[in-house]
């Protein structure tokens, strides 16, 4: 797949649905080095803009993770943990706040799940870590 300068889709989302498929597919695995800004400006012959860009949409979806001195790798998918909800529980999937994005360590893009219990508890969980279960 190439980008199309001429396509009505921006070159840069036409970069990000690239990469994107890369890593659906396997092609570039988890903790995989992306490429840095000017590697793939030079490869798909775009401009920087637009491959920083394409980074901060794959970064919003969570996908990938950028660290200053490491670049951009693919995000590396956590082990999930069950929870089991208790009987008159409710779930809430939102966006993190910035203080419960650096708590829980979350990456952009990565969604939390407020969990209520009847008793007005709240638990506010990563979402990719954790699996909700209900009582058998």
């Amino acid at each position: 797949m190439s980008i199309d300068p001429y396509s009505h889709t921006p070159v840069y989302v036409q970069l990000a649905d690239l990469l994107r498929q890369r890593i659906e597919s396997g092609e570039l695995a988890a903790g995989a080095n992306v490429g840095s800004e000017f590697r793939l400006a030079q490869e798909f012959g775009i401009g920087r803009d637009a491959v920083r860009m394409a980074i901060a949409m794959l970064r919003s979806e969570g996908l990938v993770t950028t660290s200053r001195g490491h670049g951009t790798q693919v995000r590396e998918t956590p082990q999930r943990r069950q929870v089991e909800l208790a009987p008159g529980s409710s779930v809430i999937a939102r966006m993190p706040s910035g203080g419960e994005r650096r708590a829980l360590q979350l990456d952009e893009g990565v969604p939390v799940l407020e969990v209520h219990d009847p008793a007005g508890g709240v638990e506010v969980l990563a979402a990719d870590e954790v699996e909700l279960t209900r009582p058998a």
